[in-house]
């Protein structure tokens, strides 16, 4: 890795309305993709009956990790919140590009990071 990168090389992702189990399909699929903070054995599981869960992940897009990353089935749609910087999200988005189909709910960009607000679909 780099030591004079300028550019955060992180990104921190929430998911939401979405099955625990599309959860930890998403998170796997990023895992085999990335560094991440999550571990294989971080299930995410349902904390309220009745009020929505929403699944924190941060992965270090910096390099990819040598192995598996590629399309997966998801049970249903998943909303993606995603936040980082520039190059980060740029690199992340292209990740996800490959994985799923996307579709951009909305953006915010600041001035040092971006927000994207996807909805994450089945490859047709």
């Amino acid at each position: 890795m780099d030591a004079e990168r300028t550019h955060p090389e992180s990104v921190s992702v929430e998911l939401s309305g979405c099955s625990k189990e599309d959860a930890r399909t998403v998170f796997d699929t990023l895992c085999a993709c990335y560094t991440s903070d999550r571990c294989a054995d971080d299930v995410p599981r349902d904390c309220h009956e009745v009020r929505p869960t929403v699944w924190l992940g941060t992965f270090d897009v910096s390099d990819d990790l040598p192995g598996e990353c590629g399309p997966t089935r998801l049970d249903a749609t998943v909303d993606a919140d995603v936040q980082g910087g520039y190059w980060a999200i740029e690199r992340f988005r292209t990740t996800l590009d490959s994985l799923f189909t996307v579709r951009d709910l909305s953006t915010a960009s600041g001035d040092q990071e971006r927000e994207l607000h996807v909805r994450l679909e089945n490859h047709r």
